[in-house]
């Protein structure tokens, strides 16, 4: 595995829908590619013990979770033949119906791109410390489980 500087994963806030035309965008000159896998994660409104959730403040340890998404980011060019994979979170307050990950990867051949994408969905839920803070439309909040 080559020693690759980790990318910049964190974005202040929600993701801008521009920012994943902006992504695919910039993929089309690139013609070994045959399909592109995104995965948008978005915030809902969930209702829990019957106060519902308005958004999401997001916290993490910045350095040791980048290190986190970088070795999911490396292992996963390690098990598929895919030729990018993009990783963006949110930090910060999120609303709800705006984007919190937004995860592409890009391959050859569809079948590794969904693939790929899904591992690295699943990987980061799983692994990297990101942690929410369900703000209630009464303004009170709890820490997020994930699922």
């Amino acid at each position: 595995m080559d020693k690759k500087k980790p990318k910049k994963v964190f974005v202040q806030g929600a993701i801008p829908p521009e920012k994943i035309a902006t992504s695919v965008a910039n993929h089309q000159s690139k013609t070994n590619i045959g399909a592109h896998s995104i995965f948008l994660g978005q915030i809902r409104a969930d209702e829990v013990e019957g106060k519902t959730v308005t958004a999401i403040d997001y916290t993490a340890y910045e350095e040791m979770a980048e290190n986190v998404f970088h070795e999911i980011r490396e292992a996963t060019f390690t098990k598929f033949d895919i030729t990018c994979a993009h990783v963006y979170h949110s930090l910060g307050k999120v609303n709800v119906g705006e984007l919190c990950l937004f995860v592409f990867t890009s391959s050859a051949h569809r079948k590794i791109a969904i693939e790929a994408t899904n591992f690295l969905v699943e990987e980061i839920k799983a692994k990297v410390p990101v942690f929410g803070k369900e703000i209630f439309e009464d303004e009170t909040h709890q820490w997020k489980v994930n699922k």
